[in-house]
C-alpha cells in the first residue's frame, strides 16, 4: 500500500518544519497519535527513533533513515512482514506558505494482508495529520498557540 497527501499551509516553511520535528507534540494536534515518546534528546536527524502509539494500533518505534533539515525526513519501522516507510516533505511556497506532503509506503510479505485490513484507517490518520498539522503551524505562526510564546 502507498498513499500520499500534500496540504497547503498559510505559515513560513521554517515554522512548518518545527511543528512537524517537534514530534512528541503531535499528539496535541491529530488525534490519530495517542503518544510519540523520542528515544534520543537533540534535533530530530538519520538514527532519531521515537516510539509511536496510535489508537487501535500496536506501538512502534519509527528510526528517521533520511533527513533534509528544514525540508524533509523519512522514518520507517518494522514488524513481522511488513515494512512501514512515512514520508515527511515541506515545500516553500512563496510568500509565507509552505505546502507540507505525507505519505506512507507498506511493503512486505504480509504488507498486503495489513493494507486489507488497515489501510482505510491509514490513509484516515495520514489526512488527519495532515490537516492537524496545517491548524498547528498556522496557529503557531500567528503566535497565539504552544511554543509561540
Amino acid at each position: 500500500m502507498k498513499f500520499q497527501t500534500a496540504i497547503d499551509i498559510d505559515a513560513a516553511p521554517a515554522t512548518v518544519w518545527r511543528t512537524l520535528t517537534d514530534v512528541e507534540s503531535w499528539p496535541k494536534w491529530s488525534a490519530s497519535m495517542t503518544t510519540v515518546e523520542r528515544l534520543q534528546q537533540g534535533e530530530l536527524d538519520v538514527g532519531s527513533s521515537a516510539r509511536v502509539t496510535q489508537p487501535k494500533l500496536k506501538a512502534a518505534v519509527y528510526t528517521v533513515t533520511e533527513c533534509e533539515p528544514g525540508k524533509s525526513f523519512v522514518w520507517e519501522m518494522k514488524a513481522t512482514g511488513v515494512k512501514v516507510r512515512a514520508v515527511h516533505f515541506v515545500e516553500d511556497r512563496g510568500e509565507g506558505g509552505a505546502r507540507m506532503t505525507l505519505g506512507v509506503e507498506q511493503t512486505g510479505a504480509l504488507s498486503g494482508l495489513i493494507s486489507l485490513f488497515y489501510g482505510k484507517l491509514t490513509r484516515q490518520y495520514v489526512v488527519m495529520e495532515a490537516e492537524g498539522l496545517k491548524k498547528a503551524a498556522e496557529t503557531l505562526e500567528a503566535g497565539t498557540g504552544p511554543g509561540s510564546e
